[in-house]
């Protein structure tokens, strides 16, 4: 990912002491590993851990950075996004970014409603009639809903589910910013030119 110029002090702190802390981790074990009667395997596992929740954190960063820029309403949607994850209701949100996304995500159903955390996630509540579908953000409106989108292609990528192929296939034709909650599981990612990032969902607002 290229450099952004946004600033989110609290969070980029928080992801700057992670990476101190596994610096430190991983120093110690360079010199832990001359001794010879010592197995170092739990420790390679809880390093590899630790790497993968930086990872996320740091991609919840970058999701404040690409959003920030194209809707006002970045807070109140990552607060969505947490209560999504948490209740492990599926969803899958588009926020149009530069290009025109109407040729490649059909016809939805009308809803064009300011934006508000409860209309989203009433949307996406099991059972909804819209639920299935995507739901469309274009500034701070909700433009519309159950839009099918196109599925990635990718061999690599048949192994995901119907939704995040779906969020990935679009962000392959556009640069739209893709955000995807898991029924199965509840864990949250987004898609971004092609490329599924994990969410910390617990690290967003509440």
């Amino acid at each position: 990912m290229k450099h952004l110029d946004c600033d989110f002090s609290p969070l980029k702190q928080q992801i700057k002491e992670y990476l101190s802390c596994l610096t430190s981790d991983i120093h110690q074990l360079r010199q832990t590993l001359d001794n010879e009667t010592t197995c170092l395997l739990r420790q390679f596992a809880e390093l590899k851990n630790k790497l993968i929740q930086i990872e996320a954190l740091a991609s919840s960063f970058y999701l404040q950075c690409y959003l920030s820029t194209h809707t006002n309403k970045y807070l109140e949607l990552a607060k969505s996004i947490r209560h999504l994850s948490e209740r492990k209701h599926g969803a899958l949100i588009i926020v149009e970014r530069q290009d025109a996304l109407d040729p490649l995500v059909g016809h939805g159903t009308p809803v064009h409603a300011t934006f508000t955390s409860s209309l989203l996630e009433s949307i996406f509540f099991p059972g909804s009639p819209l639920h299935d579908g995507a739901v469309l953000i274009r500034g701070d409106i909700i433009i519309s809903a159950a839009h099918i989108l196109p599925l990635s292609g990718k061999k690599s990528e048949q192994k995901l589910g119907t939704r995040h192929r779906a969020a990935l296939g679009l962000s392959e034709r556009s640069d739209a910013l893709v955000i995807v909650v898991s029924e199965e599981t509840g864990n949250a990612s987004f898609a971004f030119k092609g490329k599924l990032y994990p969410l910390y969902a617990s690290g967003l607002p509440s």
